[in-house]
């Protein structure tokens, strides 16, 4: 008989009288993983034979809360590795038995953090730490942890994909979501409760961010991930998180805490944290019909204005009263409600209001078209304690700069630019291609070198290097080399079929983890009949995968079972495992294989419809129209932009989703442009929409418009977008002394920031070398190029010290413009200088970016982290 984690549960975890004795102490989450197990009883995997009772209970925990996808991708003997870790950490650290049980369950044993993909990175990272923090007190050795971090991993953006723990560490490099995951992976190894958390949408600029929090002696403290500062509750986010709207984080299981649930699913509980470090007030929302009778059960999204759209970042459900709690930032939102068809809407100014009654007044089908103009205004910014002395600063720095070092060092023993010429000749390659892969694949270089040289002993090299050319940069990071040549080796056959690098040999589809899928659907059938009948017969469970984490083919085919997303990754995959190209079409989104079976000529592609939604559509002959927006340039906005200053959303269910618009015969960034999605009418379904433009101020207000419309079949909307703005948002804010002195670049004398610019307006900003904010910063100014050079005033670009100076390369941003001038504030003077005449709080938080005239007089000041600084700058320069 298959001894299942259920039937182990039943005999051992049940029977117990009370908590004494098992992993497991708490009584209602002994009833709620019970509970779980049995649901899942059916296919959940067999327990590790060599498992004791302890671990056990650890296994059945986290197999109670699990994601389809990570029971179907990862093996048990993987969870049971991190079971057995987490316990030798808490025997053996010295805050081990001090941690709580619960905060043990759901903040240590959990290996899943966010979206990443899964290891066994703890059981080294424990090896590597439990010297390291040997003796010192949890919050030290918190501390001590993130040094760690910051000795391994460093800043850099990419895409949306979630390097696991320890390949993060093999590349030396992550983006926040990345750097945040590791270092909770790391605090976890060694038993230190961490969690990760993030805002959805900041609001007073376009961007999101993650960091971490860690519990420590009965309290949570806050800092950025693998940025160590000298102490905790400090980062260079400290300004923008207090003019946050909300902070969350998701708890692993049904977690029973005492802090605000935002929601609970069967998976994971979300929390609001945002009082830990912005001021809050709660708010209660009533929904009514036109007749003002409650409507129980309203749906509500609660809009945080950001890419040019109000986010959704928490959705809740009113009771039975039509009543619900919302607990943010003192800023403003844009609450929605609905009954899945008649909806409402109102702006909610958290702190100025305590209750807001929202009105089901509007349907769609009826031919609505109206403005609104909303003023949308951010959390004021708050003042950050600076608790740092300089000499904790300067030893920090100094521990900084030996971190750089070590993995500076490591980073140098990859393989260079000769030996990869190198290797090019020995395998008669092409030796700038050869660089290129092995320079993209990092730390991961071996395994791209092996791959090569396989690749050409088996007469492949050409077949490869397409392999390589049409997967993502990131899979050249952390794809093993066998699994590399699953794929080769699996699709080469097929080389000479249309679309073959596209949608045969290319193994991705969308952001999952690449594996070696092709050897594991050698006995799948052949035919696309027989292949899709196959996929077909999968069982759904989309309610099992809430997080929506990607489930791999090899998961789905492994269970037949799975959510949408990942059935149609196993049909993919058996198609382009048989040589059928098949994709997801890229405007449309539907599922596709091209039909090889058609005579010469006739050949196309063909949707795939499982669920039977596309065969209603047609019945349904979708009715269209079009939508034509016009715009007349302005001073500060000549051609709007998609995602930064307008967005179409459309009406379902009560809730308008924002569509996708581009063009894409256009290259790049200017696909978004209106004036490229415009150039003609854009034909759409028949129904409501919404336009939503915005422009936000320099101190983060945004001056929205909403214009609500309608598509008719056959007919053209014609509308006209404003982007508003205020003739007097530029005033002067401040006063500085241009006569301040710095050292320029290559110069031995410093000399005034006036005689470097000239008369006029110019920028003056102090940065901080490879810093995520001066990162951010800096990519805002490449992208601005042209403007500031047409401007053609000066732009001085202070450093703290010639280290930093030298720390800073320009090649990494592309082209900067030829109008700035580099130097070192050497004395701190023009640091000084700003604090005191523009009242800043805290000179760490950098980049600081200022704009000023001949006089001293400031229009401009962005301090810290703020996506969109140079467009909020550039406006300012164009009103001036």
């Amino acid at each position: 008989m298959r001894k299942t984690l259920y039937t182990v549960l039943a005999a051992a975890l049940l029977t117990a009288c009370g908590g004494s004795g098992h992993l497991i102490q708490d009584q209602q989450t002994r009833q709620s993983v019970e509970s779980n197990i049995a649901s899942r009883s059916s296919w959940l995997p067999e327990m590790p034979a060599d498992a004791t009772p302890e671990e056990k209970e650890g296994l059945q925990f986290l197999y109670a809360y699990m994601l389809v996808s990570d029971v179907a991708d990862y093996a048990p003997e993987l969870y049971l590795s991190n079971v057995r870790s987490s316990l030798q950490a808490r025997a053996e650290m010295p805050w081990g038995q001090t941690v709580p049980n619960d905060l043990f369950l759901h903040y240590v044993l959990p290996v899943r953090i966010n979206n990443e993909n899964l290891d066994t990175s703890r059981v080294t990272f424990y090896n590597e730490l439990k010297d390291r923090v040997k003796g010192l007190s949890m919050a030290d050795a918190i501390l001590e942890v993130n040094h760690w971090c910051h000795e391994k991993v460093v800043y850099s953006p990419s895409d949306g994909r979630t390097m696991s723990p320890s390949a993060c560490v093999r590349n030396a490099q992550g983006r926040c979501g990345e750097e945040s995951t590791f270092t909770v992976a790391a605090l976890r190894a060694v038993g230190i409760p961490a969690r990760q958390v993030y805002t959805p949408r900041w609001a007073h600029t376009d961007d999101n961010h993650a960091w971490v929090e860690a519990w420590a002696d009965g309290k949570w403290y806050y800092f950025g991930a693998c940025e160590p500062e000298p102490v905790l509750n400090m980062g260079w986010f400290d300004g923008p998180s207090k003019r946050g709207m909300l902070m969350h984080t998701k708890v692993f299981g049904n977690y029973i805490g005492d802090e605000e649930v935002i929601s609970q699913t069967p998976l994971y509980t979300e929390i609001n944290v945002t009082h830990n470090y912005a001021p809050v007030a709660t708010a209660t929302i009533v929904v009514k019909d036109s007749t003002g009778a409650p409507v129980p059960g309203a749906r509500l999204d609660f809009g945080i204005y950001n890419y040019a759209e109000f986010y959704p970042a928490v959705r809740k459900t009113a009771d039975a009263n039509g009543t619900t709690t919302m607990t943010a930032g003192l800023g403003d939102m844009l609450v929605w409600a609905t009954d899945g068809t008649r909806f409402g809407y109102k702006k909610l100014s958290f702190g100025q209001q305590d209750t807001l009654t929202i009105m089901l007044n509007h349907c769609g089908g009826t031919g609505e078209a109206y403005t609104v103009d909303f003023d949308i205004v951010p959390p004021v910014e708050g003042k950050t304690a600076n608790s740092v002395t300089p000499e904790q600063r300067a030893a920090n720095n100094v521990r900084m700069a030996q971190e750089d070092s070590i993995r500076n060092a490591y980073i140098a023993s990859w393989m260079s630019k000769a030996d990869a010429f190198a290797l090019a000749e020995k395998l008669g390659a092409d030796t700038t291609k050869v660089w290129n892969v092995i320079a993209t694949s990092r730390g991961n270089w071996a395994a791209i070198a092996q791959f090569l040289t396989d690749a050409a002993a088996a007469g492949q090299l050409d077949v490869a290097f397409d392999l390589l050319d049409v997967v993502a940069p990131k899979d050249l990071q952390d794809t093993p080399a066998a699994v590399l040549t699953d794929h080769l080796t699996g699709a080469a056959p097929y080389k000479d079929r249309p679309w073959f690098k596209e949608y045969i040999l290319n193994p991705r589809v969308g952001t999952e983890l690449l594996v070696p899928y092709r050897a594991a659907m050698a006995d799948e059938p052949a035919e696309i009949e027989a292949i899709i009948a196959k996929a077909k017969a999968v069982q759904l469970a989309d309610s099992l995968n809430p997080s929506r984490i990607p489930m791999s083919a090899i998961g789905v085919q492994r269970l037949n079972m799975g959510d949408k997303a990942g059935r149609d990754r196993y049909f993919i995959a058996m198609a382009r495992s048989k040589g059928i190209p098949a994709r997801y079409e890229p405007v449309t989104g539907r599922l596709q294989y091209y039909d090889l079976s058609a005579a010469d000529g006739a050949q196309a592609w063909v949707n795939v419809d499982f669920d039977g939604e596309l065969a209603a559509l047609a019945a349904a002959r979708v009715p269209r129209g079009t939508l034509m927006i016009n715009y007349t340039p302005t001073k500060n906005n000549d051609d709007p932009k998609y995602y930064s200053h307008f967005t179409v959303a459309k009406l379902k269910d009560g809730r308008y989703s924002t569509i996708e618009l581009s063009n894409p015969d256009v290259d790049m960034g200017a696909a978004g442009a209106l004036s490229a999605i415009f150039t003609r009418p854009v034909e759409l379904e028949v129904g409501d929409y919404m336009l939503v433009s915005g422009t936000r101020m320099a101190n983060g207000t945004v001056l929205s418009q909403v214009q609500f419309f309608s598509v008719e079949e056959g007919k053209q909307t014609t509308l006209d977008m404003t982007m508003r703005e205020d003739d007097h948002s530029v005033q002067v804010i401040g006063t500085m002394n241009p006569e301040a002195r710095f050292v320029p670049k290559g110069a031995s004398e410093p000399q005034s920031i006036l005689a470097t610019t000239g008369r006029g307006y110019f920028v003056l900003a102090l940065l901080e070398a490879k810093k995520e904010p001066t990162n951010h910063a800096m990519r805002d100014i490449a992208a601005l190029k042209s403007e500031l050079e047409q401007w053609n005033r000066g732009l001085v670009f202070l450093f703290a010290s010639e280290d930093q100076l030298a720390a800073f390369d320009p090649a990494e941003f592309g082209s900067l413009p030829n109008t700035i001038t580099y130097g070192v504030d050497q004395d701190g003077s023009v640091s000084a200088m700003l604090k005191q005449s523009l009242e800043l709080t805290n000179m760490n938080d950098l980049p600081v970016f200022v704009v000023a005239d001949t006089f001293g007089r400031v229009v401009f000041v962005s301090q810290g982290y703020r996506i969109g600084m140079g467009e909020q700058m550039m406006k300012i320069i164009n009103s001036l």
